[in-house]
């Protein structure tokens, strides 16, 4: 196992340092300090060829200009919450907007925006690189000053390893996720139209017209939404079901898991056997389908299209603050904020 550190380029004149962890099977995880963001994920498929399988960037100013959120952490809350505020102890905290009246992952300085610190440990059998950022009160709207942890670990049986970590001097609220987009065709050279998903999930979050959860569960039985016996997301985005449509023709769903850390999620790409297998802590997954992404820049000379990657994205269901039917975000004064997600690559 070993860790190359280098200069990835600059942002608003600091340095952007880039780390790249490889261990002996040829796989390689490349993550810049900046939003913690994952540019490149390098692996074999079924006849070894070695490629990435991340949306990402090759410069620093790609990402101020255009990213949509590419392999970023999202904090202090992942999704969308509306009304963009929150009422805490008497008190009410206006969060920051930037989708219309919405607060989107965290508002428009959340976490994938701002340079983390980071250091790096290496071992036979591992090797990680943590990044820690101090979240001050009042940043976005929220109360707290935020201790945050995020560990990125690679280890000598493909797994990467998400960790997640924090704690605050007053109540407020956190919901991390990585918004990874993943392409397991390698190196973009086909959409995820083909791609198979498999996951434990008996029910999804309904959304309304604005993709807001209504707090409503719908059984997946009978519905694109049925990934228990494995899926191929097309089906999803020529469906003519309501929730499909809405979204923009796929999916950008919160489903609630079954089970944790029993191989719930599982995503295969068929034409070259590129598998990658998905273990939570957290109660739901949003599965993206890329269904918002335009034609209007290029990803490593490949232009960006819908489609073009899908993001699982581990966490509390979005907006979980204003319906009470949801698992609670509230992290409390001096509790500590654990959750921890395994992505393992292999082939079929």
């Amino acid at each position: 196992m070993k860790i190359e550190e280098g200069i990835f380029g600059e942002i608003n004149r600091e340095l952007v340092k880039s780390y790249t962890i490889m261990n002996n099977q040829n796989i390689k995880v490349t993550c810049i300090d900046y939003g913690c963001t994952i540019t490149r994920i390098d692996v074999p498929d079924k006849e070894g060829n070695i490629e990435n399988i991340v949306l990402g960037f090759d410069s620093a100013e790609d990402y101020l200009h255009y990213s949509p959120y590419f392999g970023a952490v999202i904090g202090r809350v992942a999704g969308r919450v509306n009304p963009p505020s929150v009422d805490m102890e008497g008190v009410t905290y206006l969060l920051a907007e930037n989708e219309g009246r919405t607060h989107l992952h965290g508002g428009p300085k959340g976490f994938h925006n701002v340079i983390w610190k980071s250091s790096t440990s290496e071992s036979v059998d591992e090797a990680s690189v943590t990044f820690t950022y101090m979240s001050p009160d009042g940043e976005a709207g929220y109360p707290g000053n935020l201790e945050v942890s995020v560990v990125y670990t690679l280890t000598e049986n493909n797994d990467l390893i998400i960790t997640y970590h924090g704690i605050s001097d007053e109540n407020t609220l956190l919901n991390l996720t990585n918004h990874t987009y993943f392409n397991l065709s390698g190196n973009l050279k086909e959409d995820i139209l083909q791609h198979e998903l498999t996951m434990k999930s008996d029910k999804f979050l309904e959304l309304d017209q604005s993709l807001l959860p209504t707090g409503n569960l719908i059984d997946v039985e009978q519905t694109p939404f049925d990934f228990r016996a494995g899926k191929r997301i097309i089906e999803g985005v020529n469906s003519k079901h309501q929730q499909n449509e809405i979204v923009g023709n796929g999916y950008d769903h919160p489903f609630l898991l079954s089970e944790n850390h029993k191989k719930e999620i599982c995503l295969v790409n068929p034409s070259n056997g590129r598998k990658m297998i998905v273990e939570t802590d957290e109660p739901y997954v949003v599965l993206y389908t890329g269904n918002m992404l335009e034609d209007t820049f290029l990803i490593r000379g490949i232009p960006c299209q819908k489609h073009l990657g899908l993001c699982l994205e581990t966490q509390h269901p979005p907006n979980a603050i204003h319906n009470q039917q949801l698992p609670s975000i509230l992290l409390e004064k001096n509790k500590e904020y654990h959750s921890k997600t395994r992505f393992t690559f292999t082939v079929e």
